[in-house]
């Protein structure tokens, strides 16, 4: 008898493994000197968290979002939804405008919520700060947060994205897969030749590492898929990509044209 694993589940779990498959990938990417953002020295100097306590971090944030997840699926799964997934699974164009509605929806809760956790000191302080211990971004410190941010950004941002677009468990495990990828790819610290999501996404791991400078508190709120909101909202800072003479990439936020 096989053993069949529900859409939920798979919506679930997929995503956390697909976190550290993804950031293994650029882990590996380690000693690529010519296509970082930031040297490897100044990854070990400029942090302020060491790589066990981010993994640490990570694990306990998962697991706390797998818990939540478990239970919302568990409250709100019904013989309906069970019958939609089974029938939207094969309708690109339902697909596709789920994904649209759910990016859209996901990149205005975070962008209001990142803005407002950076602008009033006491959240930002005690709890956002925690992030920006990462000076220098890395793939598995993507969601490296205070556990009450990480509940109020991704697990909140989340379930309104999954709610208001109305995907099916099944359509979820793609879209939240998705969604981890672009996270750890915008924190991986590289700028590789031919990264699709540097060629189809303005907001990208040099326009997300202008944000994590010490200076870039105040700009590039935008997270995780476009850099609307931060046009819009004025918080929009453009940046040159430059190489460096030791090898490498720097992101240059172009100050005086920001402010025009």
């Amino acid at each position: 008898m096989a053993l069949e694993i529900s859409d939920e589940l798979l919506g679930t779990f997929v995503p956390i493994i697909v976190y550290w498959v993804y950031s293994g990938i650029y882990m590996a990417f380690g000693s690529f000197e010519n296509y970082r953002l930031h040297s490897k020295q100044d990854e070990e100097d400029k942090n302020l968290v060491s790589k066990q306590s981010v993994v640490k971090n990570v694990l306990l944030q998962q697991t706390i979002q797998a818990i939540l997840a478990i239970f919302l699926y568990t409250v709100t799964g019904n013989d309906a939804a069970a019958a939609a997934s089974k029938t939207q699974s094969t309708s690109f164009p339902v697909i596709a405008r789920q994904f649209i509605t759910a990016m859209l929806v996901l990149d205005t809760w975070q962008y209001f919520m990142h803005r407002y956790f950076h602008h009033n000191k006491f959240l930002y302080r005690h709890f956002h700060s925690h992030h920006h211990r990462l000076v220098v971004p890395y793939a598995f410190g993507a969601i490296y947060n205070h556990p009450l941010e990480a509940f109020a950004f991704d697990i909140i941002g989340g379930a309104l994205s999954y709610f208001l677009s109305g995907m099916s468990p099944r359509t979820s495990i793609f879209f939240f897969s998705f969604a981890t990828i672009k996270s750890v790819d915008d924190h991986c610290g590289f700028w590789l030749p031919g990264n699709l999501f540097h060629i189809f996404f303005n907001n990208n791991s040099a326009y997300h590492d202008v944000h994590h400078h010490l200076y870039g508190g105040k700009y590039n709120f935008s997270q995780p898929f476009f850099v609307t909101w931060d046009r819009i909202m004025g918080t929009y800072m453009p940046y040159s990509l430059e190489k460096r003479a030791e090898g490498g990439f720097e992101a240059r936020p172009l100050k005086k044209k920001a402010k025009e």
